[in-house]
């Protein structure tokens, strides 16, 4: 047997190509933050300090910023790293956008998977019944409109990241917060935000891939980048007040990002996501409040 048309053939070896590109995109984010994302820190110290801020040295604000030759730091002064904003200048800022952008397509590709192969399986199923190739399009249009979306709110929180730094809320070498109550009001808004009615909108989309696709797919590339565009949308509508947990915890702090990284994914593959969800969200009420109070 020769295995089917030639058609047949390509429609399976598509399949396989989407899911080993979906595998690979996840895990050469994983690898670029964990080798420090290009800002020349060492990631896996960062996290260590993050989790036991006690083990810190006099010495570790300067030996850490020895370890940022990658970032543009020309007429710095060095003993002042521990309060100079990390964002500034043009480069630094790309760094940091970059860095929060394969961030957020590590933690976010792995339970946006589903939605992905499902466009995949019917852009095959509808080749495969002949219809007008000029009216498909490709699975890498329908991603790239889902990782735009992305790009732009990671644009917003380097933003915000700056502005953090500049008030001194966030440290400039731990990249997590230094003050009681933005933690508090990070985790009380967060756990507030995982009970909410918009919260519950947001994650239903998710949660249902074909329904999702039925409703909004439009034909041609523009249909597809749209559709990409608006899952996208829907995942930032359910997930950001928990990537905004990153500045509590630190954001190259990989222990916190996996944890949040697998929160997302049991929230929207399991079948008892949705009450996870609102489990942790008390959680981080509770967790606020003790930070006010202790």
């Amino acid at each position: 047997m020769d295995g089917g048309s030639p058609l047949q053939r390509l429609l399976r070896r598509d399949r396989v190509i989407t899911i080993a590109g979906v595998v690979a995109l996840c895990l050469l984010a994983w690898l670029y933050i964990v080798a420090g994302a290009g800002l020349g820190m060492n990631a896996w110290e960062m996290s260590r300090l993050a989790l036991f801020p006690h083990l810190q040295t006099p010495n570790m604000t300067s030996d850490m910023t020895s370890d940022m030759s990658g970032m543009d730091m020309s007429g710095m002064d060095m003993s002042a790293m521990a309060t100079e904003p990390r964002v500034g200048g043009a480069a630094n800022w790309v760094l940091m956008i970059v860095m929060w952008w394969v961030m957020m397509i590590a933690m976010m590709s792995p339970s946006a998977a589903p939605t992905i192969l499902l466009y995949a399986r019917v852009h095959r199923h509808a080749l495969a019944e002949g219809q007008i190739q000029d009216k498909l399009a490709p699975t890498g249009v329908f991603m790239a409109g889902y990782l735009l979306v992305w790009l732009g709110f990671s644009v917003a929180a380097t933003a915000l990241h700056w502005l953090l730094e500049r008030e001194a809320f966030v440290s400039a070498t731990m990249m997590s917060s230094q003050s009681r109550w933005l933690s508090a009001i990070v985790l009380i808004g967060a756990g507030l935000y995982q009970l909410s009615p918009f919260k519950n909108a947001c994650l239903s989309h998710c949660r249902a891939p074909t329904a999702f696709l039925a409703r909004h797919w439009r034909p041609h590339a523009l249909g597809a980048l749209r559709l990409g565009a608006l899952h996208g949308a829907f995942c930032v509508g359910c997930c950001w007040m928990l990537m905004a947990l990153l500045f509590v915890g630190g954001i190259m702090n990989l222990v916190w990002v996996a944890a949040l990284a697998i929160l997302v994914l049991v929230e929207k593959l399991f079948p008892a996501g949705p009450w996870v969800g609102r489990a942790a969200g008390i959680v981080l009420i509770a967790w606020g409040g003790a930070t006010l109070l202790v």
